[in-house]
């Protein structure tokens, strides 16, 4: 969000501390699914299960010594565009985010199938990330990047938050759904560890076909797996 210089009053701002902590729990609803952003006011919030789906790229504070920085910021523009299409692409997107090199969604998932939309589009972010390796290196950038990529499902509340009446505000999703995604996704593709992370609950509603390709890792507390896209590996090797 783009800055817009107003002056900082404390009095004002102290007043705006307590306006905000003494508001009703009350004006937080229990929906089916996570509503639009319009809904949205500076003293509501929703509640709703949901399923969140993060994918963060590996150590990415080495990078810098890796590639100058007009060739990193090549590298994060070809990441981040490409996964903000695939993760935008479901019908149940509520919300796509993106927070330095971590790009992250929100879906709207009431039936079991549409978690299983989630899942599709989390291992063919694994083979999307293998495609831009290869990019990488037909384009001289012959240090690899991998990603992680964690998913989860739960009740989530979904906030307005921001300075009211400065136009500098944004939705905050908050709750163990995403808490756990994002965690999820920071142990992906570390050493011997395969990208994607699943959440115990989310890898339970899949269909069989899909839990079939990931397995449990009591370690971990979660399933594991290092599954592909068929069609977008096939013509990655043809090409």
């Amino acid at each position: 969000m783009d800055g817009n210089y107003k002056p900082y009053d404390f009095k004002a701002s102290f007043a705006r501390l307590d306006f905000y902590l003494r508001s009703a729990e009350a004006n937080y609803e229990e929906r089916d699914k996570l509503p639009d952003r319009d809904d949205l006011t500076f003293n509501n919030g929703f509640y709703a299960y949901c399923s969140a789906l993060f994918i963060d790229i590996r150590e990415s504070s080495k990078l810098p010594a890796k590639y100058n920085r007009p060739a990193l910021a090549k590298v994060y523009r070809a990441f981040i565009s490409e996964m903000v299409a695939l993760l935008n692409s479901d019908p149940y997107v509520r919300e796509v985010n993106i927070v330095g090199d971590c790009v992250w969604a929100v879906y709207n998932t009431p039936r079991r199938s549409d978690i299983d939309d989630v899942f599709r589009i989390a291992f063919q972010a694994n083979s999307l990330m293998k495609a831009l390796r290869l990019s990488m290196a037909r384009h001289g950038l012959g240090t690899p990047i991998f990603a992680g990529i964690g998913m989860a499902y739960g009740r989530a509340l979904m906030i307005k938050a921001g300075h009211n009446g400065s136009g500098i505000n944004d939705v905050v999703y908050m709750g163990d759904v995403v808490n756990r995604a994002a965690h999820l996704a920071a142990q992906g593709s570390q050493g011997w560890r395969p990208a994607l992370m699943v959440d115990e609950t989310f890898g339970d509603n899949l269909n069989e076909h899909n839990t079939g390709l990931i397995k449990w890792d009591a370690n971990l507390r979660c399933y594991t797996g290092d599954v592909v896209h068929k069609d977008m590996d096939a013509w990655l090797s043809d090409n």
